[in-house]
């Protein structure tokens, strides 16, 4: 039975989908992080976002996050799922769901996981504005 769930899609995220993956009777508490498209960037209105991967790193990378995890935090399963291409204001690039014993674990791994990801996995995106356009690395 597999404990991680790595995914790049260019489909909608799903996060029933997520939470199904990371659900076992022996778990008290499921935790989640979804990272959606917000409407602005230090006061600039955001139009839209498009992510890009080196899917082949990313996929390894997010990997190697799931696995630490489970080594890290006391956690059943992981799911670390993350879109790429255009994303209207309001969807969804990144899901997490781990699951554990005990609810704490569930959220450290959940913030270690987004965290790790933002610094070590080759995503970038394109912020659109209304007077223009600019790449940057996927860091808040």
């Amino acid at each position: 039975m597999p404990k991680t769930s790595i995914k790049i899609t260019s489909e909608k995220l799903n996060l029933q989908q997520c939470y199904d993956f990371v659900s076992d009777d022996g778990c008290g508490g499921i935790s989640a992080f979804i990272g959606t498209v917000r409407n602005d960037t230090k006061g600039k209105e955001v139009l839209r976002l498009d992510f890009s991967t080196y899917k082949p790193m990313a996929l390894k990378e997010m990997g190697k996050i799931a696995q630490l995890a489970l080594e890290k935090f006391d956690i059943v399963k992981i799911a670390i799922h993350h879109a790429e291409g255009m994303l209207q204001v309001g969807e969804i690039p990144v899901i997490i769901t781990a699951s554990a014993k005990h609810r704490k674990a569930a959220f450290d791994a959940c913030q270690f996981a987004i965290d790790t990801l933002k610094e070590t996995v080759p995503i970038w995106k394109k912020e659109y504005f209304s007077d223009g356009e600019v790449w940057v690395n996927a860091h808040p």
